[in-house]
């Protein structure tokens, strides 16, 4: 396996832009499926379209009343649907390692080009995107990145066979087949930079590059106090043996949004930022069954979210 760099190497665009390759040795052996990874809730949501129509997966009673009092609507879906403001490039920057990516092709489109999507469509392309990611792999070598392919609005066969032949071609010798114990150590000696979980069982059984559905524990809640509630009661019944998710993002139902047409999704993170950071500092990844593995968050610039995370990697530490 190859050295590390050295601290005096590393980008000083941010203190976590290299995090992987600086923790400890004690824990290169653990798997990742026992670290605590920062993570990206709808990753893409910076770049919704404003002159998108509503995505076809939603209620066709949201679909007319955009159509219909378009002026109206579109600015309370488009408060509502955006989760992230930073790029894909400064989120990485900034130590994100898990990307939630919602793909969709747009209807009656009759190109292969895919977009990201929720509830509007985004103006970046899917393809485009990965090609972004995968230059930035080449500049930091050490670290690893989880990316969940996930929703799949408007996918058919050929709309698959297309992703798929994308995702190999772009990272090519980086992806890591589902065969592997990924630990840092292994990853780093293979070259190993991506983790693709796929959410389409049949494209899984046919692909050894391609992981199965990552589970992400949604709790669907318009408060930090329920949301809690919520993680701690999946805490209690155990966590799956491999990698998952423990999303820390509200969220608001249409009746919600309705009965708070003035406020946004970014308004009620961030009031309930400081108490589920507060969650945050108590956990401790491991493989025990109360313990965390990933942690993904909207607006993952705000309250120290991706420090906070990292930082649970040192109780991992024997002392």
């Amino acid at each position: 396996m190859k050295k590390r760099p050295c601290k005096k190497s590393v980008s000083l665009c941010s203190e976590y832009v290299n995090w992987m390759s600086h923790l400890p040795q004690c824990l290169w052996h653990i798997p990742l499926s026992n670290l605590s990874l920062p993570g990206s809730h709808d990753a893409m949501t910076y770049c919704l379209d404003e002159h998108s129509q509503v995505s076809v997966n939603k209620s066709k009673l949201l679909q007319f009343m955009d159509k219909h009092m378009h002026c109206i609507v579109h600015p309370i879906i488009l408060r509502w649907s955006i989760t992230q403001v930073l790029t894909v490039l400064e989120q990485l920057d900034a130590g994100i390692r898990y990307f939630d990516f919602r793909i969709a092709h747009k209807p009656d489109d009759p190109s292969m080009n895919l977009h990201f999507v929720h509830m509007l469509y985004t103006t970046c392309i899917v393809q485009d995107v990965l090609w972004d990611i995968l230059r930035w792999l080449k500049a930091h070598p050490w670290e690893v990145l989880v990316l969940a392919f996930r929703n799949f609005d408007g996918l058919d066969e050929e709309h698959h066979c297309h992703l798929i032949s994308c995702i190999k071609k772009i990272f090519c010798c980086k992806l890591c087949p589902r065969n592997v114990v990924p630990t840092l150590r292994n990853l780093w000696s293979c070259g190993y930079q991506v983790i693709v979980s796929y959410e389409d069982v049949t494209q899984v059984v046919r692909h050894s590059e391609l992981w199965p559905a990552i589970p992400y524990w949604w709790g669907n809640k318009t408060t930090a106090q329920q949301l809690i509630q919520y993680m701690e009661k999946r805490k209690q019944n155990g966590r799956p043996a491999g990698l998952f998710v423990a999303g820390i993002n509200l969220t608001g139902d249409f009746g919600y949004i309705l009965a708070h047409l003035g406020g946004s999704l970014k308004k009620m993170t961030v009031c309930a930022l400081p108490v589920l950071n507060l969650w945050i500092k108590k956990q401790r990844p491991g493989s025990k069954k109360d313990c965390i593995n990933i942690i993904a968050g909207d607006f993952i610039e705000k309250n120290n979210f991706v420090k906070n995370v990292i930082s649970l990697n040192r109780k991992l530490i024997s002392k």
